[in-house]
């Protein structure tokens, strides 16, 4: 995920960094668990993972300009980006 921390691990002092990063993680999870109850297909969730890792390169670009930190518009887009994900993983499911 972010370069300064790994999925459910939080970094001290980046609330910014750990938002990102948790939804990220609760997002790999609704994926996996949709696999699991056959909502989601092969093809569906190389789908979803692929844009949670663009998300996560996104992160990890906006924090190495920052010295490791995010921006509030930063912060935004990237949520954006996870609401428009997280919007295409419930239709899947549903």
């Amino acid at each position: 995920m972010a370069q300064n921390a790994t999925p459910d691990q939080t970094v001290p002092g980046h609330g910014r960094i750990n938002e990102v990063n948790k939804r990220l993680d609760n997002q790999q999870n609704r994926i996996q668990n949709g696999v699991a109850k056959g909502q989601v297909n092969a093809s569906q969730e190389a789908r979803d993972e692929k844009h949670d890792a663009n998300i996560a390169q996104r992160e990890s670009a906006d924090e190495a300009r920052h010295n490791g930190h995010l921006t509030k518009a930063e912060q935004h887009n990237l949520n954006k980006s996870e609401n428009r994900n997280s919007r295409h993983i419930r239709k899947q499911r549903h």
